[in-house]
This record gives C-alpha cells, structure tokens and sequence, in this order.
C-alpha cells in the first residue's frame, strides 16, 4: 500500500484515524451523486469510503460493481457488509472512535446499506441523496440505534 499523506504530522498511534478523518472532511460539500465517488464532482455513501480509501491507500478497494438505489430492501443482500468485511477491521460498537467506519441499516430485518465515517464521539461524515451533498451530521440515537457495524481502516 502507499504511504498515507497528510498535511499536519500526526500521532504514532493515531495515524490512520487522523488521515481518515482529514481526508473525509476534504469531501464536505461534494454532491450527492448515485454510485459515484468523486471528491468535488460527486458521491454516494459509498462512494465517499472509497474515495477516502483511495486517497490514503492510493488504490481503489473494490469497485462495487452497480446497484439501484433500492438495492438492500429488493434483494436482502448483505453485500455492504460482506465488502466491508473484506477490507476493513471491525471492532464492538462500543469501541467506535473518530476515523472509524460506520455501517448502517434502517430497520432491524432490512439489509445494511449506508455508510459514514465517524468524525468525534457526536458527529459523522457522509453523503445521502436527501441532504445533497457530503455533509457532518449529529450522531444522535435516531443515527446510532442504526449502526450495524464498525469497521477501522487498515494500517498501510
């Protein structure tokens, strides 16, 4: 993997979390786009983790491959997840921590289907076709009953 750049010197122990976090909030105020992962042209939830992933690792992880916007209720894929699994470390919910990913499902028997990124104990990063751009929100219990998963990014 390539190095990690960033413009401040960051703690040892902090590294990858630190650059998450920088690297997510270049992204505020991208629009929000279906299916693309474009920082300042557009994104969708999705495609805002692989952008910061592709930033920090200088690679893509996986290109999803396409999916409607309805994808989790039409076929209960756990698809999310599975990709998350594959490239990113989870970890309890109750060791969530600023540059960590967060996974998300609407309803208990529905599909995992979006995604932020933890920016501080009460607030994420993440784009969603009804706030229209990437945009910080509040993780308030309304956002945090949702978590399905917790994932850190790996170190390079």
């Amino acid at each position: 993997m390539a190095a990690i750049s960033t413009a401040a010197p960051l703690c040892p122990e902090h590294r990858i979390a630190d650059a998450v976090v920088c690297e997510a909030l270049s992204w505020l105020g991208t629009p929000y786009r279906h299916q693309a992962s474009r920082k300042a042209v557009g994104c969708d939830c999705i495609g805002l983790v692989r952008g910061v992933w592709r930033a920090l690792y200088g690679r893509e992880m996986e290109r999803p491959g396409a999916y409607a916007p309805d994808w989790a209720e039409a076929g209960g894929e756990k698809r999310l997840l599975e990709g998350a699994r594959r490239h990113f470390h989870e970890k309890p919910l109750s060791s969530a921590a600023p540059g960590d990913l967060l996974i998300f499902r609407w309803r208990p028997h529905l599909a995992a289907k979006h995604a932020g990124i933890m920016m501080s104990e009460k607030s994420f990063i993440h784009a969603y076709e009804g706030g229209g751009v990437v945009t910080v929100s509040a993780l308030v219990p309304q956002w945090r009953r949702r978590i399905a998963a917790v994932f850190t990014f790996p170190d390079p």
